[in-house]
């Protein structure tokens, strides 16, 4: 994916500054092949994984585009939770299994089933700190005629170096007010300098509001609009969100065409705020 495009502010004049933004992780995506299988571990790989299966996935385990991880019972200690399963289209059923398009189906579709398995709204989902990560059939799977694909959501995101332990069930996780442990920080000086944290940790900087930059038809208007577009937004709305401080500092971020080719049309704000 190509790198989000952030900036940072003080009050309202804007500084130019790196800021490490957030994204929602699309781990599985690429990534080395897992090693050949063989006998029942073939027949396995082939078989439709089962929605709702808990597993205790790493990150190493999350950046593969292929998992099979032992399940455990949901009441155990665990990181991922399967929340979608299902067989790719069949105008994709012919093509290589790491072809770039399934790729997109799968971003499509996990991004928007998770949205409905947490209770989050668009805005929420590119807050929160649980990702999801999507895995496919081994080649060897592919080939012998497995299609499907699996959506986990994931406690925690890239910088960490532990997953964080998810509830029996993530189901609705982010109905109401979610609680700050499941919500996006950043400990640092700058977002770009820092390191995503849960909102429950020590922070400088906290993720609070988005903005909508166009409906799922319209072209994508360009880096300058999209970037002047966000800091206005953001200007403003991090300064509601604080309630009128005479000074505040604010961070904010977009993405570039590929991103908004591939489903979104969010930039994101951010409040330097210990609380």
């Amino acid at each position: 994916m190509p790198p989000l495009q952030p900036l940072a502010a003080s009050g309202l004049s804007l500084v130019a500054a790196p800021v490490l933004v957030l994204v929602l992780v699309l781990s599985g995506c690429g990534g080395a092949a897992v090693p050949g299988l063989g006998g029942e571990d073939a027949a396995e790989a082939a078989e439709t994984p089962e929605l709702g299966a808990c597993r205790d996935l790493t990150p190493a385990d999350v950046a593969q585009p292929s998992n099979q991880t032992e399940t455990v019972p949901c009441a155990e200690p665990h990181t991922a939770q399967t929340y979608a399963v299902g067989e790719v289209p069949d105008d994709l059923r012919d093509l290589d299994h790491d072809d770039d398009a399934i790729g997109a189906f799968a971003y499509e579709t996990c991004t928007e089933k998770l949205q409905g398995f947490l209770g989050a709204d668009q805005s929420l989902a590119l807050r929160t700190i649980l990702s999801w990560a999507w895995f496919r059939p081994t080649e060897e799977a592919w080939a012998a005629g497995a299609r499907w694909y699996r959506c986990d959501v994931v406690g925690g995101n890239d910088q960490l170096e532990e997953l964080i332990a998810l509830p029996e069930t993530a189901e609705g996780l982010l109905l109401g007010r979610a609680a700050d442990r499941w919500m996006t920080c950043v400990d640092g000086e700058t977002v770009a300098e820092g390191r995503k944290v849960p909102c429950s940790q020590p922070h400088d900087w906290r993720a609070v509001t988005t903005i909508k930059l166009g409906e799922d038809a319209d072209p994508y208007p360009g880096d300058r609009l999209v970037e002047v577009r966000t800091r206005d937004f953001c200007s403003d709305s991090v300064g509601a969100w604080l309630n009128y401080p005479v000074d505040y500092d604010y961070a904010y971020s977009y993405f570039h065409e590929a991103e908004w080719q591939a489903g979104n049309r969010r930039s994101i704000c951010w409040a330097r705020t210990p609380d």
